[in-house]
């Protein structure tokens, strides 16, 4: 193993910081889905939609120091809906997105969503990225009555209090059924294991310690929390190594995990890492590691060998899988001539999900219908995501659950089913929906 010291890797601190992470009222004054004499909508009088398109926008990091790896999202977006545009749109209807840099910070957030929203005038707001950056825009989503559809980002705030944000719905899991399906595992498969928790220091850390805790509070011998964008994680890597923590569960974007993972280096510190979904891509990861060590590590797609994680839609790892296949087609007619990563089907799948709730909403589409759609029926959606997602009335958080998997080569092997849960003491359970078994229609596109 490569070991190397802080201070002999010149101008570190520069390299990770340029690398660093990852209701009433329409936009016009009136309420959405309806014109101004109170008469049910025309195309021309919803927001963002004509009778040949409808334009949608979202929020992203494309530079700065969260671009790698969430840069590459909307590139999946735009590939999947240029896709289903090729193929006539829906009910007619061209897509149109229009993404903005945020840059990761949050008062560029509001800037630029606020362009986006007054300015652009889009129907609705489409996968923007990041828990500080969007908690920034959400209250102001729910104000002006634009939906807020499948944030990027794990925060409970985007579904747990749809009466407050009747606009907003989460996508992936959340990080608090995430920590507790991690614990579970944990319990019964390393009782004896010394936990050690390594959490960013908002609710990313929040809602998944949250989760862990409901298992593993007899095991935790440590806790350390770092700010995102203070690069120096070796006090915090030092205090776990003092508690002889032996596994230690990230919930932290990637360039923190290649950030644990050289720390732990300098430090000779092996123990064994389970890191949250969203800090695992190993490919991201092993890149990192080179760049952040100006090429003294080269691990490459065996970065996280070993490593513990968890999966809820199949990727890049899975050439096999129908949905993949589906990716591939589409990113090889639409892509911009790179590879294919899974943050590029990250973004595939959160569009294949809006698309197939405008299908559901129909011809005479409105802000209010499609949150109506994704009430009543988006809990019945198919599509790549392993567990079933938990939409109702009084629930807009995501997909319902993910499985266990352990990395080898920058692919996963499975260790558990698909497991199933919801907020508090919600029990686990094996999902029987058999929506991992779903597979794309021929078409590659729902309704078609």
């Amino acid at each position: 193993m490569n070991t190397w010291s802080t201070r002999t890797v010149p101008g570190l601190a520069a390299l990770v910081t340029a690398g660093l992470l990852l209701s009433a009222c329409g936009a016009g004054g009136r309420p959405a889905g309806e014109s101004s004499s109170g008469a049910p909508a025309a195309a021309e009088d919803v927001v963002g939609v004509t009778d040949t398109t409808i334009k949608v926008g979202a929020h992203y990091p494309l530079t700065g120091v969260a671009a790698p790896g969430y840069s590459e999202i909307p590139d999946g977006v735009k590939a999947y809906f240029d896709f289903v545009n090729a193929a006539g749109g829906i009910h007619g209807r061209q897509i149109e997105y229009i993404v903005r840099d945020d840059g990761y910070n949050p008062t560029n957030t509001s800037s630029v969503v606020n362009e986006l929203v007054l300015k652009d005038e889009v129907f609705a707001i489409v996968g923007g990225l990041g828990t500080p950056t969007h908690s920034a825009v959400v209250d102001f989503l729910n104000d002006e009555g634009v939906p807020d559809l499948f944030v990027s980002s794990g925060s409970l705030g985007w579904g747990d209090r749809p009466a407050e944000r009747p606009m907003t719905f989460g996508w992936q899991p959340d990080y608090e059924i995430e920590g507790k399906i991690i614990g579970q595992w944990i319990k019964e498969n390393k009782p004896d294991a010394r936990v050690g928790l390594f959490l960013q220091d908002d609710d990313l850390g929040v809602d998944g310690e949250k989760g862990v805790r409901r298992f593993l509070g007899d095991q935790i011998v440590e806790t350390v929390r770092y700010t995102s964008g203070n690069t120096d994680v070796a006090p915090q890597l030092a205090k776990l190594q003092a508690a002889k923590a032996d596994l230690i569960i990230g919930f932290n974007t990637p360039s923190y995990t290649a950030l644990t993972q050289l720390v732990s280096m300098k430090l000779s510190y092996q123990p064994a890492w389970f890191y949250s979904s969203i800090g695992s891509d190993a490919n991201l990861v092993g890149a990192l590691l080179e760049r952040f060590s100006e090429g003294a590590v080269k691990a490459g797609g065996k970065a996280l060998d070993g490593v513990y994680t968890t999966e809820y839609i199949p990727g890049v790892d899975s050439p096999d899988n129908e949905w993949t296949k589906l990716w591939q087609k589409v990113w090889a007619a639409n892509g911009n001539g790179k590879d294919l990563t899974n943050y590029r089907i990250y973004g595939m799948s959160h569009a294949y999900a809006f698309v197939q709730a405008l299908q559901a909403a129909g011809q005479d589409v409105t802000r209010e219908n499609i949150v109506t759609v994704l009430e009543e029926k988006g809990a019945t959606f198919d599509g790549p995501q392993l567990a079933p997602f938990r939409y109702s009335k009084d629930n807009h958080l995501g997909i319902g659950g993910l499985q266990v998997t352990q990395l080898k080569g920058g692919a996963g092997t499975e260790l558990t089913k698909v497991l199933v849960t919801d907020l508090g003491d919600t029990p686990i359970t094996e999902d029987t929906s058999g929506a991992a078994q779903d597979a794309p229609p021929a078409s590659g596109i729902p309704g078609n």
